[in-house]
């Protein structure tokens, strides 16, 4: 294989890288690689991208036998892959951008879980209601733990306790009293 010229016509060259010359690659790089990667910088706005797709380019180029250098200018068809190849890239990148955007949009709900401190203080809050309940009277506590515990009326208590409707109110309402005074005292 004979050695090929830097001067060469792009025609030899070609040709020559064809034949198997890769020194022929090189020079045609060195010829128009700062064209082609001017130009990808210029269309993707990112240096690291740009040297990408300059190598990519070439190494196409290289690996393909569809230019006809006696029909077009290689500059033109460099320029010409470049702006393809980079609009590709750019189509990607907005893709990947809407994806993220989609799943930056998707909201995890927050867990109602309770933490541990939550559960802590929920545990000793309950160890003061029972410990504040017990001082009540019996009717009291019986009263307030159907009515909460139980999720009952007033005239189903008065039924299961067969006790006068009035008379479950009157526990009620002193059994919440005398419990909010124990709770401020031991609380606040």
């Amino acid at each position: 294989m004979r050695q090929i010229r830097s001067d060469a016509t792009d025609v030899d060259l070609i040709s020559s890288l064809r034949q198997g010359n890769q020194h022929a690659l090189s020079i045609l790089y060195d010829r128009y690689g700062g064209l082609v990667y001017t130009l990808a910088l210029k269309l993707l706005d990112r240096r690291d991208e740009a040297e990408d797709l300059t190598q990519d380019v070439f190494l196409s180029f290289w690996k393909q036998e569809k230019f006809d250098p006696t029909r077009a200018k290689l500059s033109s068809y460099l320029c010409l892959i470049t702006r393809s190849r980079a609009i590709d890239r750019l189509r990607s990148r907005q893709s990947e951008q809407k994806s993220i955007e989609r799943l930056q949009q998707i909201v995890v709900p927050e867990t109602d879980l309770p933490t541990l401190l939550d559960s802590a203080t929920q545990a000793e809050e309950q160890s003061i209601v029972r410990q504040s309940l017990s001082t009540l009277s019996e009717h009291q506590r019986d009263v307030l733990e159907l009515s909460y515990y139980r999720n009952l009326s007033q005239s189903a208590i008065a039924t299961q306790l067969n006790l006068p409707l009035g008379t479950v109110k009157t526990h009620m309402r002193q059994g919440l009293i005398k419990l909010r005074q124990l709770l401020q005292s031991q609380i606040g």
